[in-house]
């Protein structure tokens, strides 16, 4: 698997989303200013080139959906991120978070016990 880009990873969103879709269901999704029709069907395809959709043909058009799992990707991204800005260390990114103050010793303290359970 390798890392989307951000376009990309705005177009999978939408197929995960909804399922199945057509090029102008995900036209539909896109937020204002839209790209041309012509930019999102060549990410769309350059998607499925790469395996990550497929399609259903009916006619001339073709109706589009997901072949990886957004929770497939979630955790080969995070993987990535955590080994790119954190050396792979789990304990880093969380360190990390708490010096920020973007977690709450509440937070914390719940994430301590859900780990003590498992």
């Amino acid at each position: 698997m390798k890392r989307l880009t951000h376009r990309e990873e705005s177009i999978m969103q939408i197929f995960w989303k909804l399922g199945k879709a057509f090029i102008k269901d995900v036209m539909q999704e896109l937020e204002e200013p839209k790209p041309p029709v012509t930019t999102v069907s060549s990410i769309v395809r350059k998607l499925e080139a790469n395996g990550y959709l497929a399609h259903e043909a009916f006619g001339k058009t073709h109706r589009y959906y997901a072949l990886i799992k957004k929770e497939e990707y979630r955790k080969f991204s995070l993987e990535k991120f955590v080994d790119n800005y954190f050396g792979g260390s789990a304990e880093q990114l969380l360190s990390y978070f708490v010096k920020e103050e973007k977690i709450n010793p509440e937070d914390l303290d719940a994430l301590l016990e859900n780990l003590k359970d498992k």
